[in-house]
C-alpha cells in the first residue's frame, strides 16, 4: 500500500513540475524575447525573469530528490550523491525567497505613496540599483550556503540508516547534531527575506488606504489606476507570503528525514506541498502583469485556434 501511495505522490509530483516549468518557462520566455526586441529590459522584466529560473532550477532539484528517494532509495540514504542534492536545493531555495523578496520591495517602492525623504529617495533610484541587488542577492545565498557544505557529512544519511539496526556511535551522535544546527541556521536566515516581505506588505496595505482616504475625501471615487496598482501588488505579495508559509512547513517536513527514520512517505508528501509553491505562484504573476497576461492570451487563442481549425478538417475528411 505505501509503494502505491508513494508512486501516486510521484506522479502528482511530476504533473506539479510540468505545471510549474510551464508557468516560469514562459515569464522567462516572454520577457527575454521582449528584451532582445527592444534591446533593454524593464527593472521588472528582469525580477521576474531571476524568479523564474531560479524557480525552474529549485523544481528540478525537488524532483529530482523525489525521484533519488523513491527510485534509489540505497543512493539516497548515502549521502555521496544527496549532498550535493542537498546544496543546490538549499542554494536555489535560497535564490528563489530573496528574489520573491525583491519583486516585492520594487512593488512597494513603485507604487507605495509616502513622503519621508529616505522612502522617496530610494523610490527615485530603485529601477538603477535592482539589479545590484539581485546580484547581492545571489552573492549572499552562495555566500551562506557554501561553508555550510562543510558540515553536511557524507556519513550523516548512513549514520540515520544505521540508527534502525544499532545504536548510533558518538561520532554520529557529533555528526547528527552538527547537521542539525546547519539545518536550523539555514530554515532560520530565510525568515529574513519572509519578514522584510512581510513589512512591505503591511506597508502597501497602509499606503493603500491613505490613498483611499484621501480619494474619498475628494469625492473622486476609489477604482484610479493607483489603487488597481496597489491591489495588484497586494494580490502578488499575499499570494506568496501565504505560499512560502505552506511551502516552508513542507521543507521541514521534507528534511525531518534526516533526524526521524521510517518517513520516506512524510518526506514524499512533504515534498509534493513543496512543488506548488514555485509552480502555482508563477500563474498568479502571468495574471497580475499586464504584459504576461496579454501574451498568455495571445498563446491560448493560437492554441485554441489551431485545435478548431484540425476539428474541421477533421470533419471534412
Amino acid at each position: 500500500m505505501t509503494d502505491k501511495v508513494q508512486t501516486t505522490l510521484l506522479f502528482l509530483a511530476i504533473g506539479e513540475f510540468s505545471v510549474g516549468i510551464l508557468g516560469n518557462a514562459f515569464i522567462g520566455l516572454v520577457n527575454c524575447m521582449d528584451w532582445v526586441k527592444k534591446r533593454k529590459i524593464a527593472s521588472i522584466d528582469l525580477i521576474l525573469t531571476s524568479l523564474a529560473i531560479s524557480r525552474i532550477c529549485l523544481l528540478c532539484v525537488i524532483l529530482l530528490d523525489c525521484f533519488m528517494l523513491v527510485l534509489y532509495p540505497d543512493v539516497y540514504a548515502t549521502g555521496k550523491q544527496m549532498r550535493i542534492i542537498d546544496f543546490f536545493w538549499t542554494l536555489t531555495n535560497h535564490l528563489s525567497i530573496w528574489f520573491a523578496t525583491c519583486l516585492s520591495i520594487y512593488y512597494f517602492f513603485k507604487i507605495a505613496n509616502f513622503f519621508h525623504p529616505l522612502f522617496l529617495w530610494m523610490k527615485w533610484r530603485i529601477d538603477r540599483v535592482i539589479s545590484w541587488i539581485l546580484l547581492g542577492c545571489m552573492v549572499l545565498s552562495v555566500f551562506i550556503n557554501l561553508p555550510a557544505t562543510e558540515n553536511l557529512n557524507a556519513d550523516f544519511r548512513r549514520c540515520v540508516k544505521a540508527k534502525r539496526k544499532t545504536n548510533l556511535t558518538w561520532s554520529c551522535r557529533v555528526t547528527k547534531a552538527q547537521h542539525a544546527s546547519t539545518k536550523l541556521f539555514l530554515n532560520l536566515v530565510t525568515l529574513l527575506p519572509f519578514s522584510v516581505c512581510l513589512v512591505s506588505f503591511f506597508l502597501l496595505i497602509l499606503s493603500l488606504w491613505r490613498h483611499i482616504r484621501r480619494m474619498q475625501l475628494s469625492a473622486t471615487g476609489c477604482r484610479d489606476p493607483s489603487t488597481e496598482a496597489h491591489v495588484r501588488a497586494l494580490k502578488a505579495v499575499i499570494s506568496f507570503l501565504f505560499l512560502f508559509i505552506a511551502y516552508y512547513l513542507s521543507f521541514l517536513i521534507a528534511t525531518s528525514s534526516y533526524f526521524i527514520p521510517e518517513t520516506e512517505l512524510a518526506v514524499i508528501f512533504g515534498e509534493f506541498i513543496a512543488l506548488i509553491y514555485p509552480s502555482s505562484h508563477s500563474f498568479i504573476l502571468i495574471l497580475g502583469n499586464n504584459k504576461l497576461r496579454r501574451a498568455s492570451l495571445k498563446v491560448l487563442w493560437t492554441v485554441m485556434s489551431i485545435l478548431k481549425g484540425r476539428k474541421f478538417q477533421q470533419k471534412q475528411i
